[in-house]
């Protein structure tokens, strides 16, 4: 149960650790919306952060409510596997085929306020996005596709100048320790230089 897997996570950071906690307690006072957009305050979305086999390269959608470079992911809709709902966020907004976790479980913890907007001519107000985020691994070589009505743009961007791209500096700092984190899933703590060649079995 999605309960567990967040109360299991081991925060590793003062923000992830009050974070953690904050979801726990949405998750006791609101049990029956907490998973869909019926709760106008807080519900839970999931997050994908797609990096290629040496993690040298991010893959992002330029979106369009915000008008800015950034991460794969969306609402869980009712959906309690949040892993699914990342994977298949990052196949509709990209194009990719190939693609899969680099680990299953939760890479980070984050709670994102979402400003009020219209969306398909109706007003949604401003709430927070109970966001479980989660590595992935996608084949640089799979032709890429946007989202009608959700994005623009879709591309690889350099690691290296990743923050200059997605230019929000509200995300700096997620994009940076997930960026940390997929390379030391990859690397195991090593710095490697070379591609390493994604596996497509079971992709």
């Amino acid at each position: 149960m999605y309960w567990d897997e967040i109360a299991a996570y081991r925060p590793r950071s003062e923000q992830e650790e009050a974070d953690q906690r904050q979801m726990l307690d949405y998750i006791r006072q609101f049990p029956d919306t907490i998973l869909t957009r019926d709760n106008p305050i807080a519900h839970f979305s999931s997050s994908g952060f797609v990096v290629n086999a040496d993690a040298s390269r991010v893959l992002m959608a330029h979106h369009n409510l915000y008008r800015v470079w950034a991460w794969t992911g969306g609402h869980v809709d009712g959906e309690e596997d949040f892993l699914a709902v990342a994977l298949r966020e990052a196949r509709e907004e990209t194009g990719v085929t190939h693609i899969r976790p680099l680990s299953d479980a939760i890479a980070s913890l984050e709670i994102l306020p979402v400003w009020g907007h219209v969306k398909r001519g109706r007003y949604v107000p401003s709430h927070l996005h109970l966001n479980v985020s989660y590595l992935l691994l996608a084949d640089e070589n799979d032709p890429l596709s946007v989202r009608e009505g959700e994005n623009t743009r879709v591309g690889w961007l350099p690691a290296a100048e990743l923050l200059s791209y997605t230019n929000e500096w509200e995300m700096d700092g997620v994009y940076t320790k997930l960026l940390e984190r997929a390379r030391n899933l990859l690397y195991g703590g090593r710095r490697e230089t070379g591609a390493r060649k994604l596996n497509r079995t079971g992709v």
